[in-house]
């Protein structure tokens, strides 16, 4: 029997019309392993030390494995949420990212994504309709902790030109606040203490980097994390080219920021991260990176508030372009 557009259709993800307020659907877990952590790593080469010394970690954490970069923890977690945009045309924000908790090597992780939130974009006569689509995506382990707990907001497109829907949710009611009190539990009982010391920071200290990093591996990032949606994995979807994940460029100036501030233990939250412009593939990116706030953490440590505006460099000489706006928060010797 053949399949029926309708059904065909739903296989592939579904158009903003077919979505309602509170659907939910849950991932396939992933174990979260050596491969994946190393393959994550060759990509994006991040430095944060937890990540990197098992042995650093487990004196510092008490954790008893290896722990999992969280920059590898949050891409799984949001390629995990990608059943409802498979079919984006881009990927707009995240708001009030927290680890819960710091998951090892072994665990496995499952994500559960709702729609909380709906609205219709206003239509161009030169453009296919197309919605804007909040979901709170929560990410548990093998026994049920929570691991993370945020939103994003994804735009997909309408079944067909002449549907309407009326969904007009104010999206900037989804929270951008970040519970730093979650951060602190999770780094109560750290050791940090044992971390090298370094030069603390201040706010307003400002970093722009000289040299960058190239986009490259964006499929294989893609299919790494069990991301869906089809721009990152065909031309055909995008238009022309096919859009790099955007946890791919947060990837990358993750990684910028551990080779900037070698006190960066960890990236423990997001209070908010915006997409500005598209990456490619092979395109350039670097960044500017501010401190915000300070907050200590006993006699040693410090939660620090960071902003990161990651820009894409021009071959043409041209001046370059902001494409990320990342407000995260790390925890600093």
């Amino acid at each position: 029997m053949h399949a029926t557009p309708e059904s065909h259709r739903r296989r592939e993800g579904p158009y903003f019309d077919d979505l309602a307020i509170g659907q939910r659907v849950t991932s396939p877990g992933l174990t979260l392993t050596t491969g994946l952590a190393a393959t994550h790593q060759a990509i994006l080469g991040d430095r944060v030390p937890l990540a990197l010394d098992a042995h650093l970690a487990g004196r510092v954490t008490g954790a008893r494995g290896q722990i999992a970069n969280p920059a590898l923890v949050w891409d799984v977690a949001i390629g995990q949420s990608t059943h409802f945009s498979q079919r984006a045309k881009a990927n707009l924000f995240y708001r009030g990212l927290a680890l819960h908790r710091l998951p090892e090597i072994g665990d496995t992780l499952y994500t559960e994504t709702e729609v909380i939130a709906l609205r219709e974009n206003k239509r161009r006569a030169d453009r296919h309709p197309t919605g804007m689509m909040a979901l709170r995506i929560k990410t548990v382990d093998q026994e049920n902790r929570v691991v993370l707990d945020f939103s994003r907001c994804a735009m997909i497109p309408m079944s067909a030109a002449h549907i309407t829907t009326n969904h007009q949710d104010d999206l900037s009611a989804i929270t951008s606040g970040l519970d730093r009190q979650v951060l602190r539990d999770l780094t109560a009982d750290w050791r940090l203490s044992l971390l090298p010391a370094t030069t603390p920071v201040s706010v307003r200290d400002q970093w722009t980097m000289n040299y960058g990093d190239v986009v490259t591996s964006a499929p294989e990032l893609a299919r790494l994390t069990l991301n869906l949606a089809s721009v990152h994995h065909d031309y055909r979807a995008a238009g022309s080219q096919r859009l790099v994940y955007g946890g791919h460029t947060i990837g990358l100036a993750s990684a910028q920021l551990s080779k900037t501030l070698p006190g960066l233990a960890a990236i423990v939250g997001w209070q908010s991260c915006d997409h500005l412009a598209p990456v490619y593939e092979n395109d350039t990116v670097f960044s500017t990176i501010e401190v915000e706030d300070v907050e200590p953490l006993g006699d040693v440590g410090r939660l620090v508030d960071l902003r990161s505006v990651v820009h894409k460099a021009q071959p043409d000489g041209n001046a370059a372009v902001d494409v990320l706006d990342w407000r995260v928060v790390g925890v600093m010797t």
